[in-house]
């Protein structure tokens, strides 16, 4: 009786996110009759309403409340078990790895080096998400590990560790009045556009939605949005734009995560060589040089 389908749990789902049986009948592709029928079947199998609905709104109950979030979950781990399975299969399988245009903090191309020479290990396929997608494509098995930036990206439900911690600056046009200023506090951004980022969510933002890191400097240099990211981030902007440290900033911590318990062969040997590339970078940068003393 408590059994469910997951073409029950993607009807459900389809009609909890949308709010709207038309809408999410069009995103399933199927007639708005049948998915109605399906709902209602749904509810009498679990003895509980899911959904309120009148002939102009549509809103969960407590108990579809539960079913949204643990729906989400199990359909997401059924998703990844497809995936990790098709991917084992595979003659030519490959660790993918998501990461942000940039958000490496200039650590990938070491990481990538050193992991290759380990024995036996696959090849790398590197995928470039969003910055609302990156952490989903490890829940839903679309990837393997990533590089993310927390606290702004989630890394609920997943194994990281700290790779670097990174300080913050703000990205001005030279032209801006705060552009002069050797430091910042974030009380002195009180005011100032920020961009809305593609898919994530808006945390007060009220600026231009942006969608990569060229979109975002091409904005900038124009006037229409500041931004605030980590320092390596924020480097190859170009010239015209400049980048003044926000001293009081939430730091941003770069770390390498995955699924907890994840099946894929080699993510834990990815890992421990991500955290021994990050650790050799920090004793690097701590070690004075002869042109120092």
């Amino acid at each position: 009786m408590d059994r469910l389908e997951t073409r029950e749990l993607e009807y459900f789902l389809a009609v909890a996110e949308e709010l709207h049986f038309g809408r999410a009948a069009s995103r399933l592709m199927i007639a708005q009759p049948a998915l109605s029928k399906a709902i209602r079947q749904l509810e009498q199998r679990l003895g509980v309403r899911l959904l309120e609905r009148s002939s102009r709104h549509v809103s969960l109950t407590p108990a579809g409340e539960v079913l949204l979030s643990d729906g989400r979950h199990a359909l997401d781990v059924v998703m990844a078990a497809a995936r990790h399975a098709r991917q084992a299969g595979r003659p030519d399988a490959r660790l993918r790895l998501v990461v942000k245009p940039g958000g490496d903090g200039g650590l990938l191309p070491d990481i990538l080096a050193e992991y290759e020479r380990e024995p036996d290990a696959p090849a790398v396929e590197v995928l470039f998400g969003g910055v609302a997608d990156r952490a989903n494509l490890l829940h839903d098995g679309r990837a393997d590990v990533a590089l993310l930036h927390t606290p702004h990206e989630n890394v609920h439900g997943l194994e990281a560790r700290t790779l670097m911690i990174e300080k913050r600056v703000a990205v001005l046009p030279d032209r801006h009045p705060l552009a002069r200023r050797a430091t910042l506090r974030v009380a002195d951004l009180q005011g100032e556009t920020l961009p809305r980022w593609h898919g994530g969510a808006a945390d007060g933002a009220t600026g231009p939605e942006v969608a990569d890191m060229t979109q975002l400097a091409q904005l900038v240099a124009l006037g229409r949005t500041i931004a605030v990211l980590p320092r390596s981030v924020a480097e190859p902007f170009g010239p015209d734009l400049v980048r003044v440290p926000v001293a009081d900033a939430i730091p941003s911590t770069l770390v390498v995560a995955w699924p907890p318990a994840s099946p894929v062969r080699h993510v834990a040997t990815f890992v421990r060589v991500a955290t021994t590339v990050a650790a050799r970078r920090q004793h690097m940068s701590r070690t004075p040089t002869a042109a120092d003393s």
